[in-house]
């Protein structure tokens, strides 16, 4: 058992947005990416078979997908697709994200 601390990863970058891995297994993946006001997380798929969740833990922005698909984000709101659907997020304000990848690659 472990116990993980997100206070300790709240930084952000203003030339691009923080990546910290918090956990790695041959079952899934958990990722920390912190974005300033303005960023994007690319919309990107992988050529993989599994999902992916996105779980806006502070701030405020968009889930992106395929074409014009945005979605209004916040705290608290979690974006759950297949890892081989686009996705990708665009930060209004200053935003955390935590990652799970099931399972990882």
């Amino acid at each position: 058992m472990k116990c993980l601390r997100l206070s300790e990863t709240r930084e952000f970058d203003a030339k691009k947005f923080k990546r910290f891995l918090l956990h790695d297994s041959p079952y899934f993946r958990i990722l920390n990416f912190n974005l300033q006001a303005g960023q994007i997380f690319p919309v990107h798929r992988h050529a993989a078979d599994g999902q992916v969740s996105i779980h806006v833990i502070e701030g405020k922005g968009f889930f992106l997908g395929e074409g014009d698909t945005a979605l209004p984000a916040e705290t608290g709101d979690i974006l759950v697709c297949d890892i081989n659907e686009p996705h990708g997020v665009s930060a209004e304000t200053d935003m955390r994200i935590l990652v799970t990848i099931a399972p990882p690659f």
